[in-house]
């Protein structure tokens, strides 16, 4: 009978704590474990295909036209981030043609969250509130030339 109550309580135990374990999957996106590490800025798109670099060929990514531009966004798995990305501005000159000038990075630090569709920024007015897709981090600014259209990070 001993024995028995034994057996029953190690079953009870044990289906307790497989029941009550985490689920790691997001069946609506990415897990907060999935999005952990350093992700790379890989493309700062603009409305209109741009010649920043006079090599007769255009391009609405301004990464692909001007070697200054980089960033990151390396995400912690304690909720903590770290964000940097090179200052730059973008100006019209006149038939179309545009210049762009580097100039020193913004950095920040905060807190970050994530319910598998949105990463949330905290400490930071710089970041906000970021969406996830196609394994990528999406910024959309959503400004026309000479504005950004978006900024876009791929884990590394």
């Amino acid at each position: 009978m001993k024995n028995i109550a034994s057996i029953t309580f190690c079953l009870f135990s044990m289906l307790f704590v497989v029941s009550c374990s985490e689920d790691d999957s997001n069946d609506n996106g990415f897990s907060s474990a999935e999005l952990v590490g350093t992700w790379d800025l890989v493309e700062v798109n603009v409305s209109d295909g741009v010649d920043l670099d006079g090599d007769g060929s255009s391009s609405s990514n301004l990464m692909d036209e001007e070697s200054c531009i980089s960033g990151s966004i390396v995400l912690r798995d304690d909720s903590t981030y770290q964000f940097e990305v090179s200052n730059f501005t973008l100006t019209a000159i006149t038939n179309g043609l545009y210049y762009a000038q580097c100039s020193g990075s913004t950095q920040a630090t905060g807190a970050w969250a994530s319910n598998g569709t949105e990463v949330v920024f905290q400490g930071s007015t710089v970041l906000g509130t970021l969406q996830l897709s196609n394994n990528r981090i999406v910024q959309t600014v959503g400004d026309d030339l000479p504005g950004i259209l978006s900024y876009v990070y791929e884990l590394r």
